[in-house]
């Protein structure tokens, strides 16, 4: 394994973090497979993976649950140990709330102490409103100085002159942003950051498994490395080749993700692109964005739909269909949304156009429209 500076703190982190929001599950019900997550992630400490990244929403909280579990038996020394405050629910109102999530989740994960605690998912209302409507990072110096946390961050879903204004408060050691081949928007602002000291941890490296997917079309194939079937090889070294990137996060839900991306992120030239990668990864962002226009990373914050539409499904069909190629399987699968326990709900019929999702989405996807076109191209 590679590792890395954590900004200016110095730490050392492994290149490849562990995700945890997308562990074993259940097909039927989405619960974690617990015996099977804790060995996981357990493996992913014993191959040098020493940064781990949950969240109270993560799961329906079973993930700081789960990851507590797999921390005992000498594991916690080994990491630096990051969950995050749900500063945009709305029952988190109050000054106090954030204490009482914080206390609760150091309970779920049977833990003494916070690396990092991050203001989870911040945009320009929930930083105004929350963050310094409530006084929050007063909150979050006292629980340093009690012992509770060690470092202050925040992840964001925002545009970068939101972010810039955030990054210039000087209350943070730690940003986590979206950043990947097909999605480059915070890429100034990460130099930014990390110019100014701020270690900067990446999610969605592989656009939430875009590319990662195998038999991706035939107009892709030719960016393809030796070997691959997928382009996640690319889209590690695209993320770590900018050396103000301290960590790049990995939801790994199944040992073959978890070895691929070991094996990435541990060779010598992990974050070393030739000129032959850097116009494949030129020729990949372009192609992405011209086969499909919907951008979700399926993080679910959009779900539970109040009229049961499974939108994440809906969209991970509408992508398996346009960037690839699998028409035949994306209509199949778009069929059985509702007839099967691995597709529960409604398909985009059901949508009546209430908007619930809209405000959730941290990729500000036009989610009503794009299941109309989903719809259309899948039905």
């Amino acid at each position: 394994m590679q590792y890395r500076k954590l900004g200016r703190l110095g730490t050392k982190v492994s290149a490849l973090g562990f995700g945890c929001m997308r562990l074993p599950a259940e097909e039927t019900g989405g619960k974690i497979k617990r015996d099977e997550a804790i060995r996981l992630l357990r493996k992913g400490i014993d191959n040098g993976i020493n940064y781990m990244d949950t969240a109270w929403t993560y799961h329906g909280g079973e993930s700081e649950v789960v990851l507590g579990l797999a921390l005992k038996e000498g594991y916690r020394e080994k990491v630096t140990l990051v969950t995050k405050c749900p500063v945009g629910r709305s029952e988190f109102t109050k000054p106090e709330h954030y204490d009482e999530h914080l206390d609760e989740q150091l309970g779920r994960l049977n833990e003494d102490y916070l690396d990092f605690y991050l203001f989870h998912a911040l945009n320009k209302k929930s930083y105004e409103e929350k963050v310094l409507g409530l006084d929050l990072v007063e909150r979050a110096m006292k629980a340093k100085d009690e012992g509770k946390i060690r470092h202050l961050g925040f992840s964001f879903h925002d545009t970068p002159e939101v972010l810039k204004e955030i990054v210039d408060s000087g209350h943070f050691d730690l940003m986590l942003v979206q950043y990947n081949i097909v999605d480059q928007v915070n890429h100034e602002m990460i130099n930014y950051a990390g110019k100014k000291g701020l270690a900067v941890a990446i999610m969605g490296p592989v656009g939430g498994g875009r590319l990662a997917g195998k038999d991706v079309a035939d107009e892709l194939k030719q960016w393809l490395s030796p070997g691959r079937t997928n382009f996640a090889d690319l889209a590690f070294k695209f993320v770590l080749s900018n050396p103000n990137v301290s960590v790049a996060l990995s939801g790994m839900g199944s040992e073959e993700m978890l070895e691929d991306n070991l094996n990435i992120t541990s060779r010598d030239d992990y974050d070393k692109m030739t000129e032959r990668e850097k116009e494949s990864i030129e020729g990949i962002a372009a192609r992405f964005k011209e086969l499909c226009d919907n951008i979700c990373t399926q993080c679910k914050y959009c779900q539970p739909c109040p009229n049961e539409v499974n939108i994440s499904t809906i969209f991970a069909e509408l992508q398996r269909f346009q960037i690839y190629g699998d028409r035949e399987s994306a209509k199949r699968y778009y069929s059985l949304i509702g007839k099967v326990p691995w597709a529960p709900g409604k398909d985009a019929t059901a949508c009546v156009e209430c908007g619930e999702c809209l405000e959730k989405c941290p990729q500000n996807i036009e989610i009503i429209e794009q299941l109309k076109k989903a719809h259309e191209v899948l039905s």
